[in-house]
């Protein structure tokens, strides 16, 4: 798969109808529409824009702009979005979004079959080139999530994650990401705890992330079936140039 153009696949829906992407000046400002029909949106978040409201933000939030971009501004406008899944605020990438609860309830329940794909900056190099990384994942009393003993499993969630070196420096490694389930910060926890913290994480990364402009992880490619007619539809998102300046 190449991740150095943006492309976007979409398969002929015979019994949806798809609606053309609005100009880029009409969308929704932090995001841009990929793809829509009447059952499902898909857009491209930048980094820095909350999925949804917490307690401190209500509106700058990708939910609270593309419901008013389904509402086309009127607040009366019976057009509802329904979220199936979040991308952290600093992560950039891929974003569905859908727009009945019938789509919503039918993407979530197969969503953990559908091919999630990150590239991400990490801190140093790794010695296995390519693996895979599992753990049970636990939330603490400060919302940061680690990996629990496995002698206390039962407390955590399984999370699973795949990855493949693409290139390396002295300082940085660019890996694909394989995302098998999907936890809470899972890629991030899982390389912080092997010593290879996703470059710009400060949450995770500790005090070594000074002069580096953002979180370098980046949802660059997602395969679903559409909730309604079953077709297969694979998205991808250009990489952030920025990754590979840094290595």
């Amino acid at each position: 798969m190449n991740f150095f153009t943006k492309t976007i696949y979409r398969n002929s829906l015979k019994s949806r109808k798809k609606f053309k992407s609005p100009p880029r000046r009409f969308q929704p400002k932090g995001l841009d529409v990929l793809y829509e029909d009447h059952d499902i949106l898909v857009v491209e978040k930048r980094g820095g824009l909350l999925t949804v409201s917490n307690a401190r933000d209500r509106e700058n939030t990708a939910y609270f702009k593309l419901t008013d971009y389904v509402r086309k501004g009127s607040k009366k406008s019976n057009n509802r979005l329904f979220i199936v899944h979040r991308l952290d605020r600093d992560t950039s990438g891929i974003l569905v979004f859908a727009k009945n609860e019938k789509a919503k309830y039918k993407l979530q329940e197969q969503w953990g079959v559908f091919k999630k794909t990150y590239i991400a900056v990490v801190n140093g190099t790794l010695e296995e080139k390519e693996g895979l990384i599992a753990s049970y994942l636990a939330e603490n009393s400060i919302h940061k999530m680690y990996s629990v003993h496995k002698n206390n499993r039962e407390k955590g969630k399984l999370a699973k994650t795949g990855y493949k070196v693409l290139k390396e420096s002295e300082k940085y490694s660019l890996l694909e990401i394989d995302l098998l389930t999907g936890r809470k910060n899972q890629i991030r926890v899982h390389f912080a705890e092997k010593g290879n913290p996703v470059a710009g994480d400060k949450k995770y990364g500790g005090k070594d992330q000074k002069g580096i402009k953002r979180l370098t992880l980046h949802a660059v490619s997602l395969t679903i079936l559409h909730p309604f007619t079953q077709e297969e539809m694979t998205f991808e998102s250009k990489v952030p140039g920025y990754f590979y300046s840094l290595v």
